[in-house]
């Protein structure tokens, strides 16, 4: 199965938690279906992209990192390579290398939340889809070059920090823990 196989089956079988997230299900779904290059960066309409968030329930917190080019605090992810065989191979591929915490668990059931948004040329639109990922006991982070900073932030404080796709993707997370 390819990567773009994947990534709609991946997604017919996403349970979305509201009207918003089933919108953007089918939107992503419709992208896949016109684009047989829509998994990749050179698809001129936009691509999918794989993130997870980082969480510590056992500590009530979350790993962000603060973008290098985006200069805000994110979760783990970005595009999909060559070598991924799964969307969920990618968003853990991605919080591996952008946290530097080895054992990390995607949480069961797939995607947590589906998030679309601009981003600068030459890329111009991601369409991300979002999983989040239970860092071991234990663990210690480690920047990459993709990231300024990257800091736990207790639950309560990720608002004051974070967009409102973070937000949510947090709020989603954290009903499923």
């Amino acid at each position: 199965m390819s990567l773009h196989e994947d990534a709609a089956l991946v997604l017919k079988e996403y349970r979305a938690p509201d009207e918003e997230q089933a919108a953007l299900r089918l939107a992503y779904l419709d992208h896949l279906a016109e684009h047989a290059d829509g998994m990749w960066k050179s698809c001129g309409a936009g691509h999918l992209t794989a993130s997870a968030l980082v969480v510590d329930p056992a500590r009530g917190r979350v790993l962000l990192t603060l973008h290098r080019k985006l200069g805000r605090w994110l979760q783990m992810g970005g595009h999909c390579e060559p070598g991924d065989r799964t969307l969920a191979a990618a968003a853990l591929r991605e919080a591996r290398e952008e946290s530097g915490i080895d054992g990390l668990a995607l949480l069961p059931g797939g995607p947590v939340t589906l998030d679309r948004h601009p981003i600068p040329a030459p890329c111009h639109r991601h369409l991300d889809v979002q999983y989040a990922a239970v860092a071991p006991a234990g663990a210690t982070a480690a920047l990459s070059e993709e990231s300024l900073d990257l800091r736990w932030f207790p639950y309560e404080e990720v608002a004051s920090v974070a967009d409102a796709s973070v937000v949510r993707l947090l709020a989603h997370t954290r009903a499923l823990l």
